[in-house]
């Protein structure tokens, strides 16, 4: 397959037909086709140049309550003939799903808008590894920074067609640019790593490789000679880098899957108040450019703009179309899919609303506290709250961040870090799920 929208989006129709005829009630197909190129760079050295193209499509067929979902990287016409037949054969007997389907005509995404979410210009070999070269000898210029790990740019362009029984048959096209470098600094078993990285949907939005490289070296050099903290329990301010795992923690909460399985602590919640007074967090897929930007989902339904949290208060679950049969609700526009397994729900451009405070005076108020810049591990339930991870950062200490602290634990339960947290007013869009500078109040660290 050509991957333009006229030939792409025909026969996926055909396929569609031929479903029909087959003895299908419903289907609907994905059809994926990504191209990347990659270039990173080493102690001034050109290391790597990569480029990968491919396919895949993957079919879903319904025959009364049963579905059957079959993928294939091979979309000649002798494949997909052998991938409809197959196809067929397994959903009648699979197991039923009382809950499985496709939308309804009526409830698909007619007029969308454009989101800006592909760039023209395909850069060269010669223009990435340009790109990788300057961000890494920008880290190594900073005093103190030993050893490099490399600079790295890459460029993709993904082209997704979804078609389905249904009528809907439309296709996106998305690129993305990514920068990044990461060095040691110091020598021997004393030295210490950090990183800086960048992405955006269009080249132009991409910030200098020498502001990722000087970010990237200076924050090594500042985790040099670190010390263990005693435990106790104090406040904890999460940098930008890491205070985005606070709202993609609330979005695993009320993903609609977990809701109607209940096994998740906010499974009651539709309605209370669940986080501090004044807390907004936003799942936003119609952003400009944003990086997990569409206008409609993986199941054909418009997509929109909808608080998950306002003034601290549950508005709703991220929901598909099967999990809202499952919640006796209607969907929320967020499905989400690949080639290889049916839809499920998932946030797009989610982000936690800027506070009124500074960052500083976010800061000065901590007699002793632990700044985070760094996280490790998933000791996360869902279906209690209960949070335990590895951390690295600095203390705090009278108002300010001073020595570099690793090798401890922060841990609490989300029920009650959401009650306690305080947003600074430093919001800046750099990921696909963000937040501003957080203090989360009542936390324990562990340390020697």
């Amino acid at each position: 397959m050509q991957d333009t929208e006229d030939t792409i989006l025909a026969r996926l129709g055909d396929l569609m037909d031929r479903a029909k005829r087959g003895g299908a009630d419903a289907a609907d197909a994905v059809y994926v086709h990504g191209v990347s190129l990659s270039a990173s760079q080493r102690l001034g050295k050109p290391e790597n140049l990569e480029r990968a193209e491919g396919a895949d499509l993957g079919l879903r067929v319904l025959i009364g309550k049963r579905q059957a979902m079959v993928s294939s990287s091979d979309i000649s016409d002798a494949a997909l003939d052998e991938l409809l037949e197959r196809a067929l054969a397994m959903a009648k007997v699979v197991p039923e799903d009382e809950f499985c389907g496709i939308a309804e005509a009526d409830m698909l995404a007619g007029e969308v808008p454009d989101l800006d979410e592909c760039d023209t210009a395909e850069p060269d070999a010669e223009t990435l590894t340009a790109l990788a070269a300057r961000a890494e000898a920008a880290a190594l210029a900073v005093e103190g920074v030993s050893n490099s790990e490399g600079g790295d740019a890459g460029w993709s362009r993904n082209f997704v067609a979804l078609a389905a029984t249904n009528g809907f048959a439309r296709t996106r096209v998305r690129t993305g640019y990514s920068i990044s470098a990461a060095v040691l600094a110091g020598q021997g078993t004393t030295m210490e790593r950090d990183y800086d990285w960048a992405t955006a949907v269009h080249f132009e939005d991409l910030p200098d490789p020498e502001e990722i490289g000087r970010r990237a070296g200076e924050q090594a050099v500042r985790r040099l000679n670190p010390r263990k903290a005693e435990t106790a329990q104090v406040p904890v301010i999460y940098d930008p880098r890491v205070s985005q795992s606070i709202p993609a923690h609330l979005a695993g909460a009320v993903n609609g899957s977990a809701v109607a399985r209940g096994t998740t602590f906010l499974k009651d919640r539709m309605g209370e108040r669940v986080m501090n007074a004044g807390i907004t967090i936003v799942d936003d897929p119609l952003r400009r450019r944003g990086l997990r930007s569409k206008a409609f989902d993986g199941e054909g339904i418009a997509t929109q703009r909808r608080n998950l949290i306002e003034d601290g208060v549950l508005q709703t679950w991220v929901l598909d179309l099967r999990s809202s049969r499952q919640l006796g609700l209607r969907t929320t526009g967020n499905a989400s899919r690949g080639t290889s397994g049916p839809p499920s729900p998932s946030t797009t451009n989610l982000h936690l609303e800027a506070g009124t405070i500074s960052r500083d005076d976010l800061i000065k108020g901590v007699d002793a506290g632990f700044y985070v810049t760094e996280m490790m591990g998933r000791g996360i339930s869902l279906i209690t709250g209960d949070y335990s991870r590895g951390a690295t950062g600095f203390w705090i200490e009278n108002g300010e961040i001073g020595e570099p602290v690793s090798e401890v634990t922060i841990a609490g339960n989300l029920k009650d870090m959401f009650l306690n947290l305080t947003p600074a007013d430093d919001l800046v869009f750099r990921y696909g799920t963000n937040a501003p500078t957080l203090r989360i109040d009542g936390m324990t660290v562990a340390g020697k």
